[in-house]
């Protein structure tokens, strides 16, 4: 039997349905005084008018009684040569602008003085003051900005307006810097203590000559949540651990035994084992770690390398780890650093195979891909910056882009498996390993 379907009408909210009807009296009282309009609509009927600039003119035509409307409700109606009993008198008329979702509108406005308090008596119109909210432009020259429009070219994507205003290249610019400056805030302050989070990705990015160190969860039910950024590199014990303690202030409890998966930092593994202490399951990532052991070695031998090293990884725990020995003492005489570096680490390369995890869960936890696909989403929003002249400049690009690089984040692969690393975890299986 099919289900009849009610479009929703509104009632329930007050606004809305103020709205509409003061929409419906609108458009009895413009029909009612037609006269007023027919130049337009003769103009517009000989294509000697563009409709969109009599929706401008007519839109800055309501704003301005609306401020007066305003103005009468602060000081009264107008009573020209005639003294009220208010103590908010009218003082004249201003040009002044009112701030629209992408532009700036110019607009006359009215303007009033507090009786007998001179030239510092200026009382603001009420409905003035509330058209001057710049967050709605903010946003929108946030989300142009993360999606390519530069400063120099976002006049060029609002409709020419003769009556529009304050779409400079600076002017968008200051807005830009408002808007990130908001959004990041908003990302670090960020509580998490109602999520479980059983895995934490840390990786580095880099803005120039900038480093920026960024933290990704994963919940019980597979998504993904940033859960902060510092300026800085990973290799800085300051940094990473000042980035640890404030993700555990802000919910992220030491108390929890979770999987962190990093790159071969010893300065963030140092900086884990201090804050979440000694028991912490680390994940060394295995592509930093192939890239580490081939950089020390001449280009004819990387590849081979590259391919033992992965032949190893899917062997699991004992067998993986003496292929990897094997390897090392191979190379200890002709390249002793690759040799060290094989070793460095060695038994976090397989944490993972060490928990048991199931294949379609553990290949997305034996590297930081995961991050690095959240990085690739900021470098696209960010590559086309070529000056970044402070760590506030990158810190603020880079936390806008990670918010604008969400909407596309998915579940990681394999999620529905992670209640079994989450039960590994909490066994204590490592710890009785070690």
């Amino acid at each position: 039997m099919s289900k009849s379907y009610q479009k929703p009408s509104g009632k329930s909210d007050p606004i809305l349905a103020t709205k509409r009807q003061a929409s419906k009296q609108l458009v009895h009282l413009v029909s009612e005084h037609g006269h007023v309009l027919l130049p337009m609509v003769q103009l517009i009927q000989q294509s000697k008018l563009v409709v969109s600039d009599v929706i401008m003119d007519l839109g800055r035509t309501m704003l301005e009684a609306m401020l007066e409307i305003s103005a009468a409700e602060a000081a009264g109606p107008p009573h020209q040569g005639k003294r009220t009993a208010s103590d908010i008198v009218r003082h004249g008329r201003q040009s002044g602008y009112v701030t629209l979702a992408d532009r700036k509108l110019a607009v006359t406005r009215p303007r009033l003085r507090r009786r007998g308090s001179g030239e510092n008596g200026e009382v603001e119109v009420p409905a003035y003051a509330a058209m001057q909210n710049g967050s709605a432009l903010q946003d929108q020259i946030l989300n142009c900005m993360m999606r390519g429009v530069t400063t120099r070219n976002f006049s060029q994507i609002v409709p020419d307006s003769c009556d529009a205003v304050g779409i400079s290249k600076s002017s968008v610019s200051r807005q830009f810097v408002l808007a990130s400056e908001q959004e990041c805030t908003a990302l670090l302050a960020r509580r998490f203590n109602a999520l479980q989070i059983p895995v934490i990705y840390i990786d580095g990015i880099t803005f120039g000559e900038h480093h920026v160190i960024a933290a990704v969860g994963i919940d019980h039910e597979g998504k993904k949540h940033i859960l902060g950024l510092r300026e800085g590199a990973t290799e800085n014990a300051t940094v990473v651990s000042d980035l640890l303690q404030d993700m555990v202030e802000r919910g992220v409890a030491p108390g929890v035994r979770r999987l962190f998966v990093i790159d071969g930092s010893k300065a963030l593994r140092s900086a884990i084992t201090s804050v979440f202490g000694k028991d912490a399951a680390v994940q060394r990532c295995r592509v930093h770690k192939v890239r580490n052991v081939t950089d020390y070695l001449p280009k004819d031998r990387r590849e081979d390398v590259k391919k033992t090293m992965q032949a190893a990884f899917r062997l699991g725990h004992e067998a993986g780890t003496r292929k990897l020995l094997t390897l090392a003492e191979f190379y200890d005489k002709e390249y002793p650093s690759a040799a060290a570096s094989l070793r460095e680490g060695l038994d976090e390369l397989f944490t993972v195979s060490r928990l048991g995890v199931p294949s379609s869960l553990a290949r997305c936890l034996v590297s930081t891909n995961i991050i690095e696909s959240a990085n690739s989403g900021v470098r696209t929003k960010t590559n086309r910056v070529s000056d970044w002249d402070s760590g506030a400049m990158v810190l603020r690009w880079a936390a806008s882009a990670f918010v604008a690089s969400e909407a596309s984040f998915r579940r990681v692969s394999g999620y529905t498996e992670i209640d079994c690393l989450i039960s590994a975890l909490s066994s204590g299986l490592l710890v009785k390993a070690a």
